[in-house]
């Protein structure tokens, strides 16, 4: 549930499976904890911030860190395979991550927006030259979108799964697999009060989804 001041989310499965009453009393414990607490919705709307700025980031990176291949049209969008910029300079970690994979890209033919972004570690990333940290190659992740209104495109799917050793060499890893779907309109300014009462009249498996069928590339496959 967006609203004004980020989004509003509740647990209803874990695992494939519906949360149990214990869990259930922790998730609503949560969200009463989020509308009672200034500070806590303070922290809210920063992660959400912080979220929206890096996404923002890594889609400012798409011009220039990467060289692209056009490889035809499907399912009304083109298809562009890319693979690292030699001459790009990447500085900062997001930017180093990146730029280090390789994939394809699907843009929408009709209203040229981004569709799907596929792409898959092709290298070891390194931090402190190995020292600090390492993400190990073969690592992908997957971001789709889908319209949902004239103006407005929504992220339907977000797969990451990556893993890596930190200092110390304890072991990192990363595995989200997200779906959503069922998008409707919301009054707008709505408040994080209003959107935590709008969520309890949603019922768990209402949402539909349809995503479009891309084929699954080869970093997915791994």
């Amino acid at each position: 549930m967006e609203t004004a001041e980020g989004p509003i989310t509740r647990l209803e499965q874990s695992n494939g499976h519906p949360l149990d009453a214990a869990a259930r009393l922790v998730e609503q414990d949560r969200l009463n904890h989020l509308l009672s607490s200034s500070q806590e919705q303070a922290r809210h709307r920063q992660e959400y911030a912080d979220d929206e700025k890096r996404i923002g980031r890594i889609v400012a990176l798409l011009p220039e860190a990467f060289l692209y291949q056009y490889a035809g049209e499907e399912n009304g969008c083109y298809l562009l395979r890319f693979r690292p910029n030699p001459e790009y300079p990447a500085r900062s970690i997001e930017a180093r991550i990146f730029h280090a994979m390789s994939g394809e890209l699907w843009v929408n033919s009709r209203y040229k927006r981004l569709a799907l972004l596929d792409g898959r570690l092709d290298e070891n990333v390194d931090f402190g030259y190995g020292i600090l940290g390492r993400l190990y190659k073969g690592g992908w992740f997957r971001l789709q979108r889908t319209r949902v209104s004239a103006t407005d495109w929504k992220t339907e799917r977000l797969e990451v799964h990556m893993s890596g050793r930190a200092m110390l060499f304890k072991t990192i890893a990363r595995e989200t697999s997200e779906v959503r779907g069922g998008f409707a309109p919301v009054p707008a300014g709505m408040s994080v009060a209003q959107g935590v009462l709008l969520l309890d009249q949603v019922q768990p498996g209402n949402a539909v989804l349809s995503p479009v069928n891309f084929p699954m590339s080869r970093s997915s496959s791994n």
